[in-house]
């Protein structure tokens, strides 16, 4: 008996969501096809009914994370147009360090795009400029030089806030690249 679309949606959904899980904590090379079946207790032979290849799993498993971390972002402030300094104090903040499963997936993810096939950079590079496009708007430029250098000093800060081992240190790297963007604004 087949299983409606709906079921299969669902199910992809839920694949999905163990994926992008899996590749914000631990790399888009660590995505096996057979332990995210297992975890969306699904079996390994039904994944070819989702997805062509493994190369295309990853890349939706990619865009499945990235539009999650968005979308994290967003609730933060739901009803109103978040400010640059909002955006930069919830970015750089002890909360979004830790939180790699639902935090920037951008942050978790673009040295391994960057090493990537061309769909996969693709993908993250759409998403980058996504939020650079949304730091200018939120600083009200016409111009995207300002916002590059932020997100690029935003992305920077919290990933080698991940890496380090003392937590004052790491809280340094976010709290100082915070307070010189804000002296941008």
């Amino acid at each position: 008996m087949g299983h409606s679309q709906a079921e299969k949606a669902k199910n992809r959904d839920r694949i999905l969501n163990k994926a992008a899980a899996q590749i914000r904590d631990h790399g888009l090379q660590s995505l096996s096809v057979g332990k995210a079946m297992g975890a969306a207790r699904l079996t390994h032979g039904g994944f070819y009914g989702h997805f062509p290849s493994r190369a295309d799993f990853l890349v939706a498993a990619l865009k499945h994370a990235l539009l999650a971390g968005e979308a994290h972002a967003r609730a933060a402030a739901p009803e109103k147009k978040r400010s640059f300094a909002q955006m930069v104090k919830s970015y750089l903040s002890r909360a979004h360090r830790d939180g790699r499963k639902t935090g920037c997936a951008i942050a978790a993810l673009a040295g391994d795009a960057g090493r990537a096939d061309v769909e996969t950079r693709r993908v993250m590079a759409e998403h980058i400029e996504a939020f650079v496009a949304q730091i200018a708007d939120a600083r009200g430029e016409g111009s995207d030089e300002k916002a590059i250098v932020a997100v690029s000093a935003m992305v920077g800060a919290l990933t080698l806030s991940r890496v380090i081992t003392d937590p004052k240190r790491a809280d340094a790297f976010l709290r100082i690249t915070g307070e010189h963007l804000l002296t941008m604004a």
